[in-house]
């Protein structure tokens, strides 16, 4: 099991947008589809039995796609970073990309890449595709801006101090020559339990920043590392329901315990039910109340 997951909102075509994703990179599936309950779609207004989540792999790293509804979109703040290894496989994604995109940097060499181009698809998700070859097919990207700008390094610190088996694996900054950008990281580069992660700041006045739409799962094995990274990511910020909430940085985490995917994919719907309907009533996830609750 991925200990931190990468977690879409949708606000509708869930099913169509997981099996588009699944269809741009070689070794991709979808492993698990789970649909709403009577709880779930009372506190959701999301009619019962619709889809709730669908667990899926790209090119082997674990995602998982929520239907949410119409109360988060997606923005340019939080993109994905896709490693190509070749132009046949840059311009064969570009061309599954192209259907209904918004252009943001068009497909071009760069000083940084042979050949980049970055674009918001047509469910609203933010990728950078780039020709660099590289372990990890897909890494999530993150702009620090506004009230945030200039915390890219210590909120990098904080998080590879706090995961165990982590890193950071570069800090590059704005030149001289770049002017009122100067000392402003403009890719760092971190890894979080085995798992790769970018950033950037920006001291534009952007029309966006980062929001719940896109989060990161951690999967805790017991409630104490459960415990210890909510309190450790919370520090006083925002806590929000089933475990969720969003760190000083503006960076969304879900702090939940592995049991609870098997709990919610029992093949006794009333058990799932029942699971349900506890953790709609948690802030913070109780494990043995949980698991109570399945059996």
């Amino acid at each position: 099991m991925q200990k931190i997951v990468l977690n879409l909102r949708f606000e509708k075509n869930i099913e169509e947008a997981v099996n588009f994703y699944v269809s741009l990179f070689k070794g991709s599936k979808i492993t698990y589809t789970a649909r709403y309950g009577k709880s779930g779609a009372e506190v959701s207004g999301i009619a019962e039995w619709k889809i709730l989540t669908i667990d899926f792999e790209l090119a082997g790293q674990e995602f998982t796609a929520i239907n949410g509804g119409p109360y988060m979109s997606f923005t340019p703040a939080t993109s994905f970073f896709v490693n190509c290894e070749s132009e046949e496989e840059i311009d064969a994604l570009r061309a599954k990309l192209s259907d209904g995109w918004v252009v943001m940097m068009p497909y071009q060499q760069y000083p940084f890449s042979q050949k980049f181009g970055r674009v918001s698809d047509k469910y609203g998700v933010s990728r950078q595709v780039s020709l660099a070859p590289a372990k990890q097919k897909i890494t999530p990207f993150m702009m620090f801006i506004w009230d945030k700008a200039g915390k890219v390094e210590e909120a990098v610190n904080f998080y590879t101090q706090l995961f165990p088996n982590s890193k950071t694996d570069l800090i590059a900054r704005y030149e001289e020559w770049d002017g009122d950008k100067v000392g402003l990281i403009k890719h760092a580069k971190f890894t979080l339990d085995g798992y790769q992660f970018g950033a950037l700041e920006s001291t534009y006045a952007h029309q966006f920043a980062m929001n719940w739409a896109i989060s990161f799962l951690v999967n805790c094995k017991d409630q104490q590392e459960i415990d210890k990274y909510r309190n450790a990511l919370l520090e006083g910020w925002q806590a929000q329901q089933c475990g969720r909430l969003v760190d000083k940085y503006g960076v969304t985490w879900q702090i939940i315990p592995e049991i609870l995917g098997e709990l919610m994919t029992k093949k006794d719907p009333a058990k799932v039910e029942k699971v349900m309907q506890a953790m709609l009533k948690m802030v913070k996830l109780d494990v043995e109340a949980l698991r109570r609750a399945g059996e």
